[in-house]
């Protein structure tokens, strides 16, 4: 194949000659664990590009599943001695493989006219909403579970629940500290898809804790997706640039951008990584990504809040807590500590250190959309971790995370109830 065919893989392609071929991927990725094929891991993937590099293997459908069949958790770059970079070099053979083949359907066109349009994507969710509380009865406060008359058409997935009132209607543009409290800072807020259209609460608890800390927040209604779907799930670039271009463009005056989603947080800071093929998009991205903060990095980094700023809510009183790292925090950004000082300062509830609280769970994003039955025995294992702990509660901040837990907790009739770090504090 061509270099110009593979114009995104070749800026990778020193990169593909780091992997040793030791085989320690072999022992934490989550895809090669639960099928054991050898094109499912990271040394795989890498020979997979290099071939595609060399010329001596085409871009097909069968080779894009494979490169598609990965959660892109980073465990094997983690574990790797050289540090190699495989699920940076696969989501680059993906933007090839969209380039010539295209998004399979009906992904594709969702993520072009849905993804880029957020009063679009409202509207359209609003409607599924209503057929959805129509159809689905609820099994908690944020998930639904289709009839069983149904469930062939999504295979017994428990689903998130489009919210009655989206976040954008709870909030204004901007929200000032209490009234008296002198702002210290302005703040831009970036709630994400799940948390504006589903887990709304959760962007409102997070608004009100960072007003309350005297911070002035921005949530500007010309922000959208971050597209975390379009350019590193399915290697859509020209999706990921225009909703790129949106993003960096809603934020012009704030000290810095707080997000309380793991995946929004990793995918802004990627913008300049994948997405800026122009001097003007490498500036533009590169100063928006440079704002980007999770808010526990925030809360604890920036702000450096002590012990005694956290509060538990009702629900946490008496129980005992736990953590689920998600991977783009934990693995992609290294955020590990700053949620865990949060939780354990909490006084009446008692935190417990999960078994391998860092394991990727198997949601990340559409691959558990393509590859469900997949992402249900990589969750297996972390349902293991999870009954191990004790827990009441399994903590975490993505959304992500949040309903692949709910939805296999559920599906196993376990007894713990998940909840996102914003929510736990009173």
């Amino acid at each position: 194949m061509s270099s110009a065919a593979l114009k995104e893989l070749v800026r990778f392609e020193k990169d593909t000659e780091q992997c040793m071929k030791c085989g320690f991927c072999t022992y934490v990725c989550p895809v090669y664990q639960a099928e054991k094929i050898e094109s499912g891991v990271a040394r795989g993937k890498n020979e997979l590009a290099k071939a595609l590099l060399n010329g001596s293997l085409e871009l097909n459908r069968n080779l894009a599943d494979r490169l598609y069949k990965c959660t892109a958790c980073m465990a094997c770059t983690e574990s790797c001695p050289s540090k190699a970079p495989i699920p940076r070099i696969v989501v680059a053979a993906r933007a090839d493989a969209a380039r010539v083949m295209g998004v399979r359907f009906p992904y594709g066109l969702a993520y072009r006219n849905l993804l880029t349009n957020r009063k679009m994507l409202g509207n359209f969710l609003r409607v599924a909403g209503f057929f959805q509380s129509a159809l689905m009865p609820a099994t908690n406060g944020t998930i639904r579970h289709l009839p069983g008359f149904m469930s062939g058409l999504i295979k017994g997935r428990n689903l998130p629940a489009v919210a009655p009132r989206f976040l954008r209607d709870m909030v204004g543009e901007v929200t000032k500290p209490p009234r008296g409290m002198k702002s210290v800072m302005r703040v831009g807020y970036f709630p994400g898809c799940m948390n504006e259209f589903s887990l709304p609460h959760i962007g409102k608890k997070t608004i009100d804790f960072l007003t309350r800390q005297g911070i002035e927040v921005v949530m500007p209604r010309e922000q959208g997706c971050c597209g975390a779907a379009a350019f590193l799930g399915a290697g859509d670039f020209e999706t990921g640039r225009r909703i790129a271009d949106i993003n960096a463009a809603a934020f012009p005056d704030v000290d810095c951008i707080v997000t309380d989603c793991a995946t929004c947080a990793c995918t802004l800071r990627e913008y300049p990584h994948f997405l800026a093929d122009t001097p003007e998009r490498q500036e533009s991205y590169g100063k928006f990504a440079g704002k980007i903060q999770h808010v526990s990095q925030f809360l604890i980094d920036t702000l450096s809040l002590s012990s005694s700023s956290f509060r538990n809510a009702e629900a946490l009183k008496g129980k005992k807590v736990t953590w689920h790292d998600p991977c783009h925090l934990n693995r992609h950004l290294g955020i590990k500590e700053q949620p865990r000082r949060i939780l354990k300062s909490l006084a009446d509830c008692r935190y417990i250190e999960m078994p391998d609280a860092s394991r990727c769970c198997g949601m990340a994003g559409q691959f558990s959309l393509y590859y469900y039955e997949l992402s249900r025995k990589i969750a297996e294992k972390k349902m293991e971790s999870v009954e191990a702990s004790g827990a009441d509660i399994v903590v975490t901040a993505c959304p992500g995370c949040q309903y692949q837990l709910q939805d296999n907790i559920a599906r196993l009739k376990m007894p713990q109830k998940v909840m996102n770090l914003m929510e736990v504090l009173g």
